[in-house]
């Protein structure tokens, strides 16, 4: 069984320990670094190893960082790296994670490291396989009957819990109403990612209004 480690900061992070905790039968081991940190540190990892993050988070075999600070998640990708942690998941985009020196890292250690704007967008690799076997892109299976949503079980959701919201306010929903009222619970629903712009929730959106029509085209009832 797959062990995941959280880093969490503040508010984020905490509602995907619930999802994994709540749909999947895999451990999980958190720890956290400060809400507030500096705009810039200019020794990252001397700065980690003053905070108090819980150093067996990195016993795990992926560890998911919501540090969402370029610097210091530099230097968990390191601590990672020589932890020999097999793959590090990073929310936030580009904007929050150096991209060209973490790929330096993976290189280094020999670690997957993936940068996610949504965690609803990860797509299994051999390291990633389980946790994506339950938490990535939206898989579900939808009984309808004279037209109408009947039930739909969410084979793999979103990390942030979304799918399920979804999944349970779309029975009694007609057949035809359904995909794009998925799109607009999922945009109701308060998950981190970044709203105002075409991607973000918005892209959020539209993958879960693709896996609605997708299981309405292979659903049973009628």
């Amino acid at each position: 069984m797959t062990t995941i480690g959280v880093i969490t900061r503040g508010k984020y992070g905490n509602r995907l320990i619930e999802t994994i905790l709540s749909k999947t039968g895999m451990k999980v081991i958190r720890s956290s670094v400060p809400e507030y940190l500096p705009d810039f540190l200019d020794e990252p990892e001397e700065y980690l190893e003053g905070t108090d993050i819980d150093n067996s988070v990195f016993d795990s075999d992926i560890v998911i960082t919501y540090s969402l600070h370029p610097d210091l998640t530099v230097a968990i990708a390191h601590r990672a790296g020589k932890a020999g942690v097999k793959a590090l998941i990073i929310p936030g985009g580009p904007s929050k994670a150096p991209v060209v020196e973490l790929e330096g890292i993976s290189k280094e250690y020999g670690m997957l490291i993936e940068v996610e704007d949504i965690c609803c967008t990860l797509e299994a690799k051999p390291e990633t396989k389980e946790l994506c076997s339950y938490l990535s892109t939206p898989v579900l299976d939808i009984a309808t009957d004279k037209g109408i949503i009947e039930s739909v079980e969410v084979v793999c959701g979103a990390p942030c819990g979304s799918t399920w919201h979804m999944a349970r306010e779309l029975v009694g929903t007609k057949i035809e109403d359904a995909p794009s009222r998925a799109g607009l619970l999922i945009q109701q629903y308060p998950c981190r990612a970044v709203r105002g712009n075409a991607g973000g929730i918005h892209e959020s959106g539209e993958i879960h209004k693709k896996a609605v029509e997708e299981a309405l085209k292979k659903g049973k009832g009628n």
